[in-house]
């Protein structure tokens, strides 16, 4: 079932947000919310994440779904190792035999097998975020958000977790929004993207790569 949004309004005091705002996600793909920093493009995927409230509008489609989250930072525990990390995320529904397996399965996915009882100082940036994905992913959830999770990095590096994703996702579909300011990143594996600008934040684009 696809995520509607429709006539959302989200205010902070005097600053609109978005007022009248209206948008479809499908199930199953990977969309792309492209805008400038500061338009509310972080703002809308809390909003669907369910940690912002807004004042009036509706969401249709998120019932009874649940989500992962991949932060622009990696956002690991630095006490716990990769495997830790990846485990941490499974413990409230697996047992630890099930949970080990499951960890191994999504680091040999994103080729960290070998540094299984590493610890995040130990690893670079590219690998730390590969960890990210691979957490998020492990956890099984319905809808996966992702907040400009590859910002910063060297466009070599940023391929290389791209195409980790891609594999990932390929093996493993579930619906995906995420929030970028790069167009070719978002060219580069989303099936829809939403071009946003602001304020209040509406919809300037939207475009659809062809089935």
């Amino acid at each position: 079932m696809a995520i509607k949004i429709k006539n959302l309004y989200k205010s902070y005091g005097d600053l609109i947000v978005c007022q009248n705002f209206n948008m479809t996600l499908e199930e199953m793909k990977i969309t792309g919310i492209l805008g400038p920093s500061g338009c509310g493009k972080t703002t809308l995927l809390n909003i669907i994440a369910g940690l912002e409230e807004y004042q009036s509008g509706s969401i249709q489609g998120l019932e009874g779904k649940t989500f992962s989250y991949i932060f622009q930072e990696d956002r690991l525990l630095p006490w716990s190792t990769v495997k830790e990390n990846i485990k941490f995320v499974l413990e409230s529904r697996y047992d630890d035999n099930e949970a080990e397996r499951i960890a191994n399965q999504y680091m040999d996915m994103v080729g960290l097998r070998e540094y299984a009882h590493y610890y995040p100082r130990q690893l670079s940036g590219g690998m730390k975020q590969r960890v990210a994905i691979a957490r998020a992913f492990a956890y099984p959830a319905d809808i996966l958000l992702m907040d400009e999770p590859f910002k910063g990095l060297d466009l070599e590096l940023k391929t290389g977790l791209i195409e980790s994703f891609l594999k990932l996702w390929n093996q493993d579909k579930r619906t995906v929004i995420f929030v970028t300011h790069d167009m070719d990143e978002a060219l580069s594996f989303a099936h829809d993207i939403y071009i946003l600008e602001g304020r209040p934040l509406r919809i300037k684009d939207r475009g659809a790569k062809p089935s």
